[in-house]
């Protein structure tokens, strides 16, 4: 297995217009992720990079929303994905939507998220699926050039493997838009035919994953040692020499 870790700074979009199909992808993680914004509670929620930034999240009870990005993109905070400006533990929910495919080290962009996400708080992650058909396309020269198949893409299991090392629940695992998102999307009968039954056979070849996981930290209990008195020294009948040889004697 490669290393997650780039050898190149990647480009990263400035919005979902710059990525193939992006406004299409952008609708179909909203439809995903809408039912479990109403679950959320918290005062916090935190959306990192400029896409996490256009995920439609008023459904959410959480109030306070920002988005954190580069300073060449609009946010409300500017400051380096891999290096939040953010205190421990004071954000109860966060969005990572294709953000790793675009980071330098995006094993540290998880590992900064968790650090300011409150224990028990909510971790969501969007990205494409390499194996799929919006994966071949990296196996085509002409296209290895051309964002997003330009970039490293991470498999929803090895980004489980994060997650669970991390002490993550996952909480949810979808796949959706089973497509090569190359060119315009076909809306025939034979491709919306298609569509319907590689979600129901084949689900997990769907493009584009949405990943929902929960933060769990176990609270440690010292366990206090339980010392073993030692046993009081008694005296022991014995015979000795001496008793031996006064029996010979008598």
């Amino acid at each position: 297995m490669k290393p997650a870790l780039a050898f190149r700074q990647p480009h990263y979009p400035k919005s979902w217009k710059n990525l193939p199909n992006g406004e299409l992808i952008l609708d179909n993680i909203d439809q995903a992720l809408a039912p479990w914004w109403p679950k959320f509670f918290g005062y916090h929620l935190l959306k990192i990079g400029a896409l996490s930034g256009s995920v439609d999240t008023s459904l959410s009870s959480i109030k306070h929303q920002m988005v954190l990005a580069e300073a060449k993109h609009k946010a409300d905070i500017t400051a380096d994905i891999d290096d939040l400006p953010l205190l421990e533990h004071s954000i109860d929910v966060c969005v990572l939507s294709h953000a790793l495919e675009f980071s330098v080290d995006p094993h540290h962009v998880i590992r900064e998220a968790n650090r300011v996400l409150i224990p028990n708080g909510y971790l969501v992650i969007t990205g494409f699926n390499p194996f799929s058909l919006v994966g071949l396309n990296k196996l085509m020269p002409y296209r290895r050039e051309v964002t997003p198949w330009s970039e490293r893409f991470f498999s929803p299991m090895r980004v489980k493997d994060w997650l669970h090392l991390m002490g993550y629940e996952i909480l949810d695992d979808q796949r959706c838009l089973h497509s090569t998102l190359v060119g315009s999307i076909s809306q025939g009968i034979v491709a919306r035919n298609w569509r319907k039954f590689a979600e129901h056979y084949l689900p997990n070849l769907g493009s584009v994953y949405v990943i929902v996981a929960k933060k769990r930290v176990l609270p440690l209990t010292p366990i206090k040692p339980k010392w073993k008195l030692r046993a009081k020294l008694e005296a022991v009948n014995a015979s000795t020499m001496n008793s031996s040889s006064q029996n010979k004697k008598s």
